[in-house]
């Protein structure tokens, strides 16, 4: 049986980031990343948008503002640190009817209290940024930027394994037994006896927790997001990032506009229920992910309140022209011909028994073992500082 201090589950961005801060915090401590898939970041980390995000959508003193704001930073310093590419090219959040204005102020506000650098600008300012765009007002956030994540975990990998840190893939965990001053961790690659575990597992988080011992508080459901990619003719149509103002009742921020950093422009995504925890098609359906999802009172009672939203989603991943008007009320200009079917990511959305959407990160801690139950977007921005959050509540335990 293999030996280890820390065992983190899941070689994401957060698990990675984790496992980073850990080894340098805490050089002698040994610490081993276990990861199911044969490479890392194969999942969320690797199927983003590749946004840096400044955080002025969220609540002001969550986890997510405080994590999103200093994490920021932290992948900034870090890039370029480590010579990875990034741009800060700013975005606009565009308001294309007076409706939505309320909104817009709100979300501004909320900037305001986070520390963002933004601005609120009229139409004629909005069209020397992105003068194709149909809106009437926006937020300029010219701090908001792009940057190639799966390299980022690369880096992350080599930097843990220099200081002796392990990465094990084709590692599925399998079963987790607690003794009073060890756990043994069963995986494909085999057993682990560790004194700590960190459950980064992501789509995959609330079956870990519940292998931990502990009763989840949140059941993951997979949401779909799928992407176009506009063809090189049309690209001119957006310089850098352009956002909807979100429906306030989903944590979900509308199809956009996004310049990727290895260059292209992308458009989405649109948000659907996934028929399997790792569907990335439409037509991938696991029985069993699917029937867990169906059964959950959680699930029934969000769908119940929002089904029509809901059904308007699935409507625009299966009809080109619907997800094209949504693009459209951004960018009007936009047309079918100028967009081709591109990635689709995953997104594990947490979901409480009483229906509601859990909106920021969620940690749930207990005796030796810390499960990372919520840290969807903008968890790839705050990585580096959820890795931070999560070995100052180890080295409380290390005491």
């Amino acid at each position: 049986m293999q030996q280890a201090d820390v065992a983190i589950i899941g070689g994401g961005i957060v698990g990675l980031a984790t496992a980073y801060n850990l080894t340098q915090r805490f050089p002698e401590r040994r610490v081993v990343v276990l990861e199911k898939e044969a490479q890392l970041a194969q999942h969320q980390t690797g199927h983003n948008s590749g946004v840096l995000h400044s955080g002025i959508y969220y609540k002001p003193g969550s986890l997510k503002a405080i994590n999103c704001r200093a994490g920021k930073q932290a992948m900034e310093a870090f890039c370029a640190a480590e010579g990875i590419e990034y741009e800060i090219c700013g975005k606009v959040i565009v308001a294309t009817s007076e409706a939505e204005l309320p909104a817009l102020q709100r979300i501004y506000e909320r900037g305001q209290e986070n520390g963002v650098r933004c601005t609120m600008i009229e139409r004629e300012h909005l069209q020397e940024i992105e003068p194709h765009t149909a809106g009437i007002k926006a937020i300029h956030v010219p701090e908001s930027g792009i940057v190639n994540y799966p390299q980022v975990c690369q880096r992350l990998a080599t930097r843990i394994q220099e200081r002796d840190g392990h990465i094990m893939t084709n590692a599925q965990v399998t079963g987790i037994r607690r003794y009073n001053d060890h756990i043994v961790i069963n995986s494909l690659a085999g057993d682990f006896a560790v004194n700590y575990v960190v459950n980064c597992a992501g789509l995959h988080s609330d079956r870990v927790t519940a292998l931990s011992g502990q009763q989840p508080e949140v059941k993951i459901v997979p949401f779909r997001g799928e992407y176009y990619e506009v063809k090189p003719q049309a690209q001119h149509l957006c310089r850098n990032l352009i956002y909807p103002v979100p429906d306030p009742n989903f944590p979900f921020l509308g199809v956009h506009f996004t310049r990727m950093i290895h260059g292209g422009v992308e458009c989405g995504p649109n948000a659907v229920l996934a028929f399997a925890r790792e569907g990335y098609e439409k037509l991938n359906i696991n029985a069993g992910d699917l029937l867990e999802t169906l059964t959950y009172s959680g699930f029934r009672k969000m769908a119940a309140k929002y089904w029509q939203t809901g059904l308007g989603e699935m409507w625009r991943s299966f009809n080109k022209a619907a997800f094209v008007k949504a693009l459209q009320r951004l960018v009007p200009e936009i047309r079918a011909e100028d967009l081709e079917p591109a990635h689709a990511g995953i997104r594990a959305q947490a979901i409480a028994p009483d229906g509601s959407m859990v909106d920021d990160f969620l940690i749930q801690e207990t005796e030796r073992i810390v499960n990372v139950c919520n840290a969807p977007s903008p968890g790839a921005t705050a990585s580096l500082n959820i890795g931070k959050l999560i070995v100052e509540k180890l080295e409380g335990q290390f005491r």
